[in-house]
C-alpha cells in the first residue's frame, strides 16, 4: 500500500514537472518569436532607407576566426573547398522546410558545416512517434514546436549558426515572404501540394530547390531550378491521383533511410553554395535501402511549354495547391468522408450496443500493423484482400450461415470506409458499418491503455 502511494506521488510529480517544462518552453518560444518580429521590423526599416543587407544574418564575413579554423579544419583542407568555400558557407542562408526525418539530419550537417544562417519551417509539434528518425528532438521537448526543438539542438551543436524559426505552415500568401531571404531551399516535406508550392515559389524567386523524399526502405533526391535543370512541374505537370500517394505516417519508413537522404540534401546544398562538384540537377538519385544500392538516372530537361519555368509561363502567381492536387498539405489525420455519420458507428455505440453480441469484426489494416495491436474479437483481413472477389465469395458463404452484423475498422477510420463501400455493393441488404476514427478513437474514448501508433 505504501509503495502504491509513493508510485502515485512520483507519477504526479513527473507530470507536474513535464507540464512546467512545457509551459517554460512555450514562454521561451513566444519570447523568441517576439524578438524575431522586432528584428525583422528593424531589418525592413533599414531596407527602406537603402541599407543593403546581404543576408538574413546581417554583415558579410570576409575572414575566418580562429574558432572557425579550428572547428572546420577538416573541410578547410579540402582542395576544392578551402577558405573561400568556408566563407561562402558562412555568408549563406538556407531554408529547410519540414523538420522531420529529412530536415533534422539536413539541418544538423548544415549547421555543423558552418552555414551562417538557417531558417526552419514546420507547423507541427514533437511527439513520441518522431524519435526513431527525427534525430534533433528529444523526450523532454514533447509538445514543443519542431522548429523550436530543432533550434535548441542545433545551437548546442554550433552556437555560431544563426537560426530563425518559422513555426507555421507554408501557404501561397506567406511562402514568397519567407523564402525570399534565403539562398537555397530544402524541400524536406512528404506531401505533393507543398512540393508544387515550393517549386513554383523558387522559380519565381530564382532559388535552387534541393528536393528529397523517403518512404519505407527507399529514397530519392534531386535539385530543381538550378542551372539549366528542370523545375518540379517540368517532371510532373499534372499531380498524381490522391489515392496513389502514401506518406510516412501511413506507409512507414526506416529512420536510417531518411537520415541517408537528409544528409545528402545537406551535401547538395553545400555544393550549390560553394560551387563545387557536380550538382544533382537534371538527374535523380534513387536509393534502395533494402539492398543498399544507389542509382543515378537522367530526368528530362526543362520543358519548353512548362506552365511555370518556360519563357512564357501560364502561372504567374502562387495558387491554391491543395485544390490543385486534390489533397491536404499535411500528414496529420485527414479523415476520409465517404459516408455520413448515421451510416457509420462511433466507438461508443459499438462498445455499448454491439461488442457483447455476436458479430463479425474485420480489421482491414496490413498484417504488420495488425501484429502491433488488435481488439480481441478482430479478424485480420487486409483491405487488398477485401477488394478481391475470392474473399467476397468466402464471406458470402459465412454470412449465409449466420446473419451476423459486419463491423470494419482500421487505424483511423479511412480504409475501413473503402472496405464498407465495397462490401455494401456486394451485400446491399446486410448490416455493414465501420468505426468512426478507428483504433485512434478507441484509445481516446474507450480504452486509454490501448496502444496507439
Amino acid at each position: 500500500m505504501m509503495e502504491s502511494a509513493v508510485d502515485s506521488e512520483r507519477t504526479m510529480l513527473k507530470r507536474e514537472i513535464a507540464d512546467l517544462r512545457a509551459a517554460l518552453n512555450q514562454k521561451e518560444q513566444c519570447l523568441r518569436e517576439l524578438e524575431d518580429s522586432v528584428s525583422f521590423a528593424t531589418r525592413s526599416e533599414q531596407e527602406v532607407v537603402g541599407n543593403d543587407l546581404e543576408s538574413p544574418g546581417g554583415a558579410v564575413h570576409t575572414k575566418l576566426t580562429n574558432d572557425d579554423i579550428a572547428r572546420y579544419s577538416r573541410q578547410l583542407i579540402l582542395p576544392d573547398f578551402g577558405v573561400q568555400g568556408q566563407l561562402k558557407l558562412k555568408n549563406s542562408s538556407v531554408l529547410i522546410v519540414g523538420m522531420g526525418g529529412l530536415g533534422c539530419p539536413a539541418a544538423q550537417y548544415l549547421a555543423a558545416a558552418g552555414c551562417g544562417h538557417l531558417g526552419l519551417v514546420d507547423y507541427d509539434e514533437v511527439e513520441r512517434s518522431n524519435f526513431h528518425r527525427q534525430i534533433l528532438h528529444s523526450e523532454d521537448r514533447c509538445g514543443m514546436s519542431k522548429a523550436e526543438s530543432a533550434r535548441i539542438a542545433l545551437n548546442e551543436l554550433n552556437p555560431h549558426c544563426e537560426i530563425h524559426c518559422h513555426s507555421r505552415m507554408l501557404y501561397p500568401h506567406n511562402a514568397m515572404h519567407i523564402i525570399r531571404g534565403y539562398d537555397v531551399v530544402l524541400d524536406c516535406t512528404d506531401n505533393v501540394p507543398t512540393r508544387y508550392l515550393l517549386s513554383d515559389a523558387c522559380v519565381m524567386l530564382n532559388k535552387p530547390l534541393v528536393s528529397g523524399s523517403a518512404l519505407k526502405m527507399d529514397g530519392q533526391l534531386t535539385v530543381y531550378n538550378y542551372g539549366n535543370g528542370p523545375c518540379y512541374r517540368c517532371i510532373f505537370p499534372v499531380p498524381p491521383p490522391p489515392e496513389a500517394v502514401t506518406n510516412c505516417g501511413d506507409g512507414g519508413v526506416l529512420g536510417a533511410v531518411t537520415g541517408t537522404i537528409g544528409a545528402m540534401q545537406a551535401l547538395e546544398a553545400i555544393k550549390v553554395i560553394v560551387g563545387m562538384g557536380d550538382v544533382l540537377a537534371g538527374r535523380l538519385l534513387i536509393f534502395d535501402g533494402s539492398s543498399c544500392v544507389f542509382r543515378n538516372i537522367r530526368i528530362r530537361s526543362k520543358r519548353p511549354n512548362c506552365h511555370m519555368c518556360s519563357a512564357q509561363p501560364l502561372i504567374t502567381e502562387l495558387i491554391n495547391y491543395e485544390m490543385f492536387c486534390g489533397m491536404h498539405a499535411t500528414d496529420k489525420n485527414n479523415p476520409t468522408l465517404l459516408f455520413s455519420t448515421d451510416e457509420r458507428l462511433s466507438v461508443e455505440e459499438y462498445h455499448r450496443k454491439i461488442q457483447a453480441k455476436p458479430h463479425l469484426l474485420i480489421d482491414v489494416r496490413p498484417t504488420a500493423e495488425f501484429e502491433i495491436c488488435q481488439l480481441p474479437e478482430a479478424v485480420n483481413v487486409p483491405l487488398v484482400e477485401i477488394l478481391d472477389d475470392s474473399y467476397l465469395k468466402r464471406l458470402g458463404k459465412q454470412l449465409e450461415d449466420k446473419e451476423l452484423p459486419v463491423v470494419l475498422l482500421c487505424r483511423r477510420g479511412n480504409d475501413s470506409q473503402i472496405a464498407v463501400q465495397h462490401l455494401r455493393n456486394r451485400f446491399p441488404k446486410h448490416f455493414v458499418r465501420d468505426l468512426i476514427g478507428g483504433l485512434h478513437a478507441w484509445t481516446s474514448n474507450i480504452d486509454p491503455n490501448f496502444p496507439i501508433y
